[in-house]
């Protein structure tokens, strides 16, 4: 599984695909203060970046990839 869904964090790795998008809407539906960790996530379907940008998540980790990293950054600009 892609996501990781602990207390108050969700852990975004490898692949995030499409048919991940529901999961994490829901969940984050329910932790609005939750924190998302990016670190091992290599990519992210756009549905997904959609729900963390439409969630205004707070991002705990950013993606090691250094691309991936920057379009995301300039996606959903951390507070």
């Amino acid at each position: 599984m892609p996501i990781d869904y602990k207390k108050n964090q969700a852990r975004l790795r490898d692949i995030v695909s499409v048919e991940d998008a529901e999961g994490l809407l829901d969940w984050l539906q329910n932790k609005p203060s939750a924190k998302i960790d990016l670190t091992d996530c290599s990519h992210l379907h756009p549905a997904n970046l959609q729900v963390l940008m439409a969630g205004h998540c707070r991002i705990a980790s950013w993606p090691t990839d250094p691309g991936l990293r920057g379009w995301l950054e300039s996606a959903l600009h951390n507070k």
